[in-house]
This record gives structure tokens, sequence and C-alpha cells, in this order.
């Protein structure tokens, strides 16, 4: 099985991306913020450990995440950044490969920001990196997450650079 990863900064279009790899090549594609998501709620592993590390405050009463308060403590600088994903990386590497095992395919993908921070450029056998211009970005990612520019710029600042990739697709 070939496995693709499709990466690139905020608001390059990866999304845009693994939709028409699936949609035209039929390749079926794990979006990892999606499955982390999904991950943050499902898994008591990460529960526990965001508890420990932000705060009971970080699950509602109702056992809902608290975004608001995980993301002011993840971009508030690279420590706390790193001590999430450090808990949340490994959980969702391993969940995309036992995806991947479950998928009917030879060829899947893996759409993520953080290919080298996840450790899933270790595990993938080609990289296509997706890029626009960075105003481009900030707009789109400031309209898709409603936050501010300043908001934005502190999140590019902590991705890490990209490994030299296979395919590059500039998103204009």
């Amino acid at each position: 099985m070939i496995k693709i990863a499709i990466t690139g900064g905020i608001g390059s279009g990866k999304s845009y991306i693994a939709q028409q790899m699936t949609e035209l090549l039929g390749i079926p594609v794990y979006d990892s913020d999606a499955n982390a998501k999904r991950l943050n709620e499902e898994s008591p592993i990460i529960r526990q450990g965001l508890i420990e590390i932000v705060g009971a405050g970080v699950y509602d009463h109702q056992g809902k995440l608290n975004k608001a308060l995980l993301a002011s403590y993840l971009f508030a600088n690279a420590e706390n950044a790193a001590r999430i994903n450090a808990l949340i990386h490994p959980i969702v590497k391993q969940d995309f490969l036992q995806w991947a095992e479950s998928q009917n395919s030879q060829i899947v993908a893996i759409e993520t920001a953080i290919l080298k921070e996840s450790g899933i450029d270790q595990i993938v056998d080609k990289v296509i990196r997706v890029d626009a211009p960075i105003e481009l970005r900030i707009e789109r990612a400031i309209k898709r997450d409603g936050a501010t520019k300043e908001q934005i710029l502190r999140r590019i600042a902590q991705q890490q650079d990209y490994p030299t990739p296979d395919i590059i697709i500039n998103n204009v």
C-alpha cells in the first residue's frame, strides 16, 4: 500500500486537494484534523492527558472539549504546543495506520498540516505540499476559522518547515 501525505500551511488548500484526490481519483483520504477532534472526545488517554496538562476545564460538564481553552493554551507558546502534540499525535498516527489497513485501496492519503511534528513523515511514501500566497492563506483561514489575523500569524509561526516534497501544488 502506498501512503501519501498532503501537507501545507494553514489556508493553503490541503482540504481542497484532498477532496479532489478522493472525487477524481478515488483515493481515500484521512483527515487528521477531523480525526484528532474525534479522538480528543473519544480517547481516554487524550482526555486524561489534556486534563492533566490544561486543567479540568478543558472539558465541560457534558464531557465536550472546550476548544477555545485548548486553542488558547496550545497557541500561547511553543512549549505548550509541544506538550499537546506529544500527547495527541502518536494516537492520531496510530489511528491513521489502523484506518489505512481497513481501506480497500492500494493508495491512501492523509491530510495533515503538521507532517514532521506528528511523525507522519516517517510512515508515508510520498509527500504532496500544497501552497498558496501568504495573504491568501491568511484570508482563507480568517474566513474559515473566524480568527484574527494575529491569531493566524501565531499559528503559522508555530508550524515547522516542511520536508522536501515529492510534488508541490500551488493552489491559488
